[in-house]
């Protein structure tokens, strides 16, 4: 969270899997109850429902403005940073992102979304909040995570945003984002957790939890036996050389370029791929998309854009 004059400039990654702000992660996952439920302590009370944070897996959906659920994270994202802070009054603007191809076409209906309650009231937690949301930048995902360092990067280099749902591919040419060379496919991580349940169901006719397939996705293991493991483990191999299969396809040369990872596919590249650490970097915060977005918001406060 950064603050310039009086408001607060709060970036949050709307993540398929996880939402992310500069300073938290958590779950996407949400489910609205028409009245309060039996455990209450990840609980959201807004607009006269009770939602329960982390509960469930949210729905891959191209356009995010459907329903009120992201809007709800969105406040939770918010809470989280001004609790920190041990604030619970603010005026906020909100820095987010779309993936690079889409974020054209849906910027100002995401914007629009974002904003469309100037005051808003609620309760996370238990603690009552009071914000006035003061306006909505939105940047494509991906650049957002270099954005800090990118004008530094010399050459040739592609950036790939590995997230749950999307997998977002840019080019840059001694820092300057290419508009003409940028992909967004529908191959973020959920994918291999779909491959790796049914790879598992095919060899053991048995169903594996998404919890442990995430265990094993973010460090290379899991309290499981050595059979199991290495079902696990092919599933996931083949869908990381898919990765580089599709960037080479997108036109990837480890010869003449550099490449940066961010998203959560990175983890996945660090512990199921070998790669040449000189000419591949991993951006191993999660919360880097967030980041970013807060820096570019700042930068355009401070020159008077917004």
């Amino acid at each position: 969270m950064k603050k310039f004059n009086d408001v607060f400039i709060i970036g949050i990654d709307h993540g398929y899997g996880n939402i992310k702000t500069a300073n938290h992660c958590f779950k996407t996952g949400i489910m609205a109850y028409e009245s309060e439920p039996l455990f209450t302590k990840d609980m959201l009370v807004w607009n006269g429902k009770y939602y329960l944070i982390g509960e469930g897996h949210k729905e891959f959906l191209p356009d995010k403005i459907r329903d009120d659920d992201y809007f709800a994270l969105t406040l939770v994202a918010i809470a989280k940073e001004l609790s920190a802070e041990n604030l619970t009054e603010a005026t906020v603007h909100i820095a987010a992102g779309l993936p690079l191809t889409w974020t054209a076409g849906q910027k100002e209906s995401f914007k629009a979304y974002l904003t469309k309650h100037d005051e808003v009231t609620f309760t996370w937690q238990h603690t009552e909040y009071k914000i006035k949301i003061s306006g909505a930048s939105i940047y494509p995902q991906g650049y957002a995570a270099v954005a800090e360092f990118g004008s530094a990067m010399s050459g040739v280099n592609m950036v790939a945003d590995i997230g749950n749902g999307t997998m977002n591919v840019l080019y840059m040419i001694d820092g300057r984002p290419q508009s003409g060379k940028m992909y967004t496919e529908k191959f973020g991580t959920y994918q291999c957790t779909l491959a790796v349940r049914e790879l598992f169901m095919q060899k053991t006719q048995r169903e594996i939890s998404d919890y442990i397939i995430d265990e094993v996705l973010c460090n290379g293991t899991a309290n499981v036996v050595q059979s199991d493991m290495k079902i696990i483990k092919s599933a996931v191999s083949d869908y990381v050389k898919d990765i580089f299969r599709r960037l080479r396809e997108h036109g990837y040369d480890e010869n003449t370029m550099m490449l940066y990872i961010t998203g959560g596919g990175g983890c996945l590249v660090k512990n199921f791929y070998k790669f040449n650490a000189d000419r591949v970097r991993l951006v191993d915060d999660i919360c880097a998309a967030a980041k970013g977005y807060e820096y570019m918001a700042e930068l355009q406060m401070k020159s008077g854009r917004i």
